[in-house]
């Protein structure tokens, strides 16, 4: 009869004979990541997002960060304007899976989401080696929360953990264990999946060859991101949820002398190699260094967020052959001929641009809001007056936050902008 090291031991060759027989994710030809088995994770299944969708964006300290919460909001916002989205976010600082399980009816489906993203693991692994018992407790408590809200009518995303710092191996295989217990629950539950920890992982590795060894994309902590690192997580949730990236294309003829927009932009004027359009969808802006991991810019190198969410292509025709400078907003760029027919992205080629400021004041109105969810959710709606006038105090708490959401649309306006076609 076996004993239960015995059993464990074989459980061990069992499983790990089990994670070599499934595809795996590529990875940098390093030695570091010889010990790493990241299972293949799952493509999105087309747009996971529905007209008029009410997001709620659950997790930890990470979350309640409200830094990657407040970029796919604002995405959300003025980048697919059309869908209707709103959004909450249910962060909390040190919260495990078990711990939002127990919270979630008070605190998220009392506002009846109808799609929600998760993001735990990290207290989960215990910041230690990984255990079956860790393994177990979180797949239990994860299944329980997407069956809690797809018994809600809600849709669920089913996000990894991100990342540690990369000298903490033992603390990362544990989370890479945990991301590929997520999808496994993820296809047991016929739920989307997001993949935070390998982008994040390997972002880091990128970012150590081509900036510095002390850029952290899981902040100098080794735990909470800075921008950079809440960019590749929101790439993550946002590539999970089904988005397609294709903000608009512009297209002008200049033999011809003719443009066209598509859908979501008004062309206004043609005249003199000057394209004027009103757009009522944004591109997504950001400014920062590129070599800094506490900026968007510089995460927008180390993902391909721009190449799969943000572009805004121009397109122009029958060109000189010796190229065109563009100019847009304050900045100008030359291309080639051969650039410009193909197409160049200029949402990812122009920082700052006719859109930045506009963009800017939407931001600022996600963060007020999502501010308040923290005070709303862990303050008021967990205080002794909730206990004792529960439904008065969420009825004054929506009353607060309904101007701050109300200034989030009011501050997203269409943008008039120029494009200057020069010939060189």
């Amino acid at each position: 009869m076996m004993n239960s090291k015995t059993l464990l031991g074989l459980l061990g060759v069992l499983l790990a004979a089990g994670v070599h027989a499934q595809t795996l994710e590529s990875m940098p030809a390093d030695p570091y990541f010889a010990h790493f088995q990241p299972v293949k994770a799952p493509p999105p299944a087309g747009l996971v997002l529905k007209p008029g969708d009410r997001l709620a964006i659950c997790g930890d300290s990470i979350t309640e960060q409200r830094m990657y919460s407040q970029i796919m909001e604002t995405y959300l916002t003025v980048c697919v304007p059309d869908l209707g989205i709103t959004v909450r976010q249910f962060g909390w600082s040190g919260e495990t899976a078990p711990g939002f399980l127990e919270r979630m009816t008070n605190d998220c489906l009392r506002f009846k989401p109808t799609i929600a993203t998760t993001c735990y693991g990290m207290n989960d692994h215990g910041y230690g080696a990984y255990t079956p018992e860790i393994g177990a407790l979180y797949r239990q408590a994860s299944t329980a929360i997407v069956q809690a809200f797809k018994a809600h009518g809600a849709r669920v995303i089913q996000g990894s953990p991100g990342c540690v710092s990369q000298k903490a191996e033992a603390l990362n295989l544990n989370l890479c264990t945990l991301r590929n217990i997520g999808i496994e629950i993820a296809a047991a539950e016929k739920v989307g999946f997001a993949d935070v920890f390998w982008p994040m992982f390997t972002a880091e590795f990128a970012a150590h060859q081509q900036y510095a060894t002390n850029y952290w994309i899981a902040g100098g902590d080794g735990v909470h991101p800075g921008w950079a690192g809440h960019l590749a997580m929101a790439y993550a949730f946002l590539k999970a949820l089904g988005l397609h990236g294709d903000l608009g294309t512009f297209t002008v003829d200049l033999k011809a002398n003719k443009a066209d927009v598509s859908a979501g932009h008004e062309l206004l004027a043609l005249k003199d190699g000057a394209v004027t359009i009103q757009s009522r969808r944004y591109p997504f802006c950001a400014t920062g260094a590129t070599n800094a991991d506490n900026s968007v810019r510089s995460g927008m190198t180390l993902v391909p967020f721009n190449q799969a969410l943000n572009r805004l292509i121009l397109i122009v025709k029958n060109g000189p052959a010796s190229g065109c400078t563009i100019t847009w907003g304050p900045a100008s760029r030359t291309y080639s001929a051969a650039e410009l027919a193909q197409g160049v992205n200029l949402a990812n080629d122009f920082e700052v641009n006719p859109f930045s400021e506009a963009f800017r004041k939407v931001e600022e109105a996600v963060a007020a809001k999502q501010n308040y969810e923290t005070r709303q959710i862990k303050d008021m709606l967990h205080s002794p007056e909730f206990q004792q006038y529960g439904a008065d105090v969420v009825a004054l708490t929506e009353k607060v936050r309904t101007p701050l959401a109300r200034n989030i649309k009011t501050a997203f306006v269409p943008v008039t902008h120029t494009i200057q076609i020069t010939p060189l």
